[in-house]
């Protein structure tokens, strides 16, 4: 069952000088319910604005973004941001951790834009990332690769059905990458997500049995499917 289903999606930004330039042009993609999928894509191949708008934090100038039967491309701005708050975990590359606040409270914010706030599952969630002794360190305390940990936990809070991961080992070393990778994938499937990666590393898409060309799917082209 197609849990995300994308369909003559575009996206137009206008350059100083006044052209316009379409940075995305998709003119179909499914993700299937508990799916796991890599996107291949280099800077500039309109990776971040395809996952914001598959996200709802962008609104697509044309097409549509079901997810989970209901139709993102429709709502207002509120409205995306519910269906994202209920639907959508997104892992950001740069992690978006508040400083000011915990780990605990990283996640526990996340989750007052869902369902609701639930301390015994976002310290269990922070438990199976092997951060249960740093529940009250800050973002500073925490090396880069226990914050991308907080970041995976606070995707999962709402219990989603589709998480996002944008270049999600790009500021991780080799070891950590190999690790947070592994417990991106394992946490997905123990919460019953479907996982949509996009990277330009062969190393993390090598491990994928799906992955596409972001370049080509981006020309509205058949999407050309690879098997590492």
């Amino acid at each position: 069952m197609a849990l995300l289903e994308i369909t003559d999606l575009q996206k137009n930004y206008r350059d100083p000088e006044g052209s316009l330039h379409r940075v995305v042009d998709v003119s179909t993609f499914t993700l299937n319910d508990r799916e796991q999928v890599a996107l291949r894509g280099e800077s500039g191949s309109g990776k971040t604005t395809l996952l914001h708008l598959i996200a709802g934090i962008l609104k697509a100038d044309h097409g549509t973004i079901r997810i989970a039967g209901r139709e993102m491309t429709g709502l207002s701005e509120a409205g995306r941001d519910q269906l994202r708050a209920q639907s959508i975990g997104y892992i950001f590359q740069t992690f978006n951790l508040l400083q000011g606040c915990t780990c605990l409270e990283n996640v526990l914010l996340g989750m007052k834009f869902g369902p609701g706030v639930d301390r015994p599952f976002a310290e269990e969630l922070l438990k199976r990332v092997g951060l249960s002794d740093k529940l009250r360190h800050l973002p500073r305390q925490l090396s880069v690769g226990q914050q991308q940990r907080v970041a995976i936990a606070r995707a999962l809070a709402n219990r989603p059905k589709l998480v996002l991961a944008d270049e999600p080992t790009g500021n991780l070393d080799h070891v950590n990458a190999a690790a947070s990778l592994k417990l991106i994938r394992e946490a997905c499937r123990e919460n019953g997500a479907a996982l949509l990666l996009v990277s330009h590393d062969r190393e993390v898409l090598g491990g994928f049995e799906r992955v596409l060309d972001l370049k080509t799917l981006n020309r509205a082209a058949a999407p050309v499917e690879t098997t590492w």
